[in-house]
């Protein structure tokens, strides 16, 4: 059963009228007038008439019933006594088919047992003694009809307050879904920038070590070596990166060496070759004086040959005075020299080379970068893999480059490991008929 809070008390006994009625509402409202006598229904309509409301007037219970079912009404007013159905049946169905309609009785001092029914089975707002008081009638009228106004208001408030967080919750979801969209494409448009600038350093890198066939790869194979030791090592993304682009670049002061000394040997140079031959780090990092955002690399590559005792060149830096990544560098660049021929001429067996560096462990290099590269050198061990070379013409996307593809002059085109795609197959056959090669690309068979 519902309740109503509104004290159910004799509408002479509610607080006094206030000095200034309230403004009418602002939309205009309707009362149901019920009672048998006509006399009645006139003394009704003309004392609300007052009130600028609309009137509507039944003769019995069944006649208010239909009049209901036809018209919104916001208050009924229905006499206690009537023929047929007396008020207190008629406001319990009313309660029943439009319990948001207001509900007053008026009802005779004798009256009082129909009274207390209509009030538990109604649910009636007020009930007013007859003869009433025309002013107490009014009163009463109004405030249900402006509290019927202000539940329709609330009503509506409500409805509206639900479909705007309904709306608010869709636009949020939609929101949410474009900015994870647009979030998505910028992280892969990010990649793609990333892989174009390492891709575009890596060419760079090629191209530099056309001056000598003995660095060819070196660059590449140094920044791989680089970027193992430095993830190895914990280091944060943006400075292993750093360390590999250093390592693809850290030779480019040979670009400003004359042919005479890049075409030797370290170990063969003269005096003063060799003094020309140790401004290469200075050359390479002031290449990058105009690049703001490349400064760290250029520290890199000016201080990839200092050594651990302070001997090195070209500022004597000694210990931790030497960048982490430059640290780095000077392991995997003696290694790679002396696995390759470049500092003597004569390449020396892996096992020869780690136990050089093991030698140089402390004084020419950084103690935990030397364990660290002996370390991950000697337990990774790669995978016996099958190499078959097959023809251009024979080639699918989705096989894997086995071994690094070369020009005719030494410039890498594609790294070992490169995944062959539709449009990478064309342009390799369209650089075969170019160049007039009878090209077959190594690549790794499954199994």
């Amino acid at each position: 059963m519902d309740t109503d809070n509104t004290p159910l008390i004799p509408a002479e006994a509610a607080a006094p009228a206030p000095s200034r009625p309230p403004a009418p509402p602002a939309e205009p409202w309707t009362v149901l007038c019920v009672d048998d006598e006509p006399s009645i229904l006139s003394a009704l309509k003309r004392v609300l008439r007052a009130e600028d409301c609309k009137v509507l007037q039944a003769g019995g219970g069944a006649e208010a019933i239909a009049v209901l079912e036809q018209h919104p009404v916001d208050v009924v007013v229905s006499d206690m006594r009537m023929p047929g159905m007396d008020g207190a049946a008629l406001l319990a169905q009313v309660r029943a088919r439009w319990p948001a309609t207001a509900r007053i009785l008026l009802t005779g001092y004798a009256d009082m047992k129909a009274t207390v029914a209509a009030i538990n089975e109604g649910q009636i707002y007020r009930y007013i003694h007859k003869p009433w008081d025309e002013t107490e009638l009014r009163l009463t009228v109004r405030q249900a009809a402006e509290r019927r106004q202000l539940e329709r208001e609330r009503d509506r408030l409500q409805a509206l307050t639900s479909a705007q967080n309904e709306e608010l919750k869709a636009l949020n979801t939609g929101l949410e879904q474009r900015v994870q969209e647009r979030t998505n494409e910028l992280r892969q448009a990010n990649d793609q920038l990333r892989r174009n600038y390492l891709t575009s350093i890596k060419i760079f890198s090629s191209v530099m070590e056309l001056r000598s066939g003995v660095l060819a790869g070196h660059g590449k194979r140094c920044a791989n070596l680089a970027r193992k030791v430095a993830v190895t090592m914990g280091l944060p993304e943006d400075e292993v990166q750093d360390i590999f682009v250093a390592g693809l670049l850290h030779d480019m002061g040979f670009m400003a060496l004359p042919d005479s000394i890049m075409s030797k040997p370290v170990g063969k140079l003269t005096p003063e070759e060799l003094a020309s031959y140790q401004r290469h780090p200075v050359l390479g990092a002031q290449a990058f004086m105009a690049l703001d955002d490349h400064q760290t690399v250029a520290t890199l590559i000016r201080t990839h040959h200092e050594r651990f005792d302070g001997t090195g060149y070209p500022d004597q830096l000694q210990g931790t005075q030497i960048p982490r990544g430059a640290r780095i560098l000077a392991v995997v660049d003696t290694y790679d020299d002396m696995t390759h021929g470049h500092l003597t001429g004569a390449s020396l067996t892996e096992a020869e080379a780690r136990t050089i560096l093991q030698r140089g462990r402390g004084t020419q290099f950084d103690p935990e970068v030397v364990d660290v590269f002996l370390h991950i050198t000697q337990e990774v061990k790669p995978k016996p893999v099958r190499i078959e070379p097959v023809s251009t013409d024979h080639l699918k996307p989705g096989m894997v480059l086995g071994k690094d593809l070369l020009s005719k002059e030494g410039v890498m085109l594609l790294s070992a490991g490169h995944v062959l795609s539709a449009d990478m197959i064309s342009r390799i056959r369209k650089y075969a008929m170019a160049e007039g090669l009878n090209l077959a690309l190594d690549i790794r068979m499954p199994g």
